[in-house]
């Protein structure tokens, strides 16, 4: 699996599949489904050294336009086939709502450490709003949905936290990426 040019053996989907389920703790994903991303994995591996970097990926013009698009390039640069699949399966219409937390909070942990602080919240915020909120309007925002939440702007948000943030809300995440 190493080398892209190289077909996918029953083994070699079997690995994958056994990744995403256990290692990831993330859903089963379909042989079919396997080897359609593999498909989709060989087309942005263009120097095919069996790995997409943050340059390939952002040949994906869905993905270039995304505001988040940078914050996702730091947790996949250099990415494997099976870590291609893993993350990709976040984006999955079987992935739980818990799960997808799990993800976004990983997106907004910016500096990897297990929490997420109001820094971190307003760096994202920032992303998403650009030039139509102020900088004042973001602040204001955003601490009154921590103080809605019962936290405050000095909180650092571990996971459960955050979890109790967006899980409790009626949002729906709408973000899939068909695979087949």
């Amino acid at each position: 699996m190493g080398n892209t040019s190289s077909m996918l053996t029953q083994y070699d989907i079997e690995e994958v599949q056994e990744h995403c389920t256990h290692a990831c703790e993330l859903l089963a994903v379909s042989q079919q489904e396997i080897v359609s991303l593999y498909h989709r994995f060989c087309q942005l591996d263009r120097n095919r050294n069996g790995f997409i970097s943050s340059d390939e990926f952002l040949s994906v013009p869905e993905f270039a336009v995304n505001p988040l698009s940078q914050r996702l390039l730091r947790m996949l640069d250099g990415l494997n086939f099976k870590e291609f699949v893993a993350f990709l399966s976040a984006f999955s219409s079987r992935t739980t709502l818990q799960q997808k937390i799990e993800f976004m909070f990983k997106v907004y942990d910016l500096e990897c450490n297990g929490k997420v602080n109001f820094k971190d919240l307003m760096s994202v915020l920032r992303d998403l709003t650009g030039s139509f909120m102020t900088e004042q309007q973001r602040e204001k925002v955003l601490a009154h949905v921590l103080e809605e939440a019962g936290y405050s702007k000095d909180t650092s948000l571990m996971l459960p936290d955050f979890m109790k943030i967006l899980g409790s809300s009626d949002m729906e995440m709408e973000v899939e990426v068909p695979i087949d």
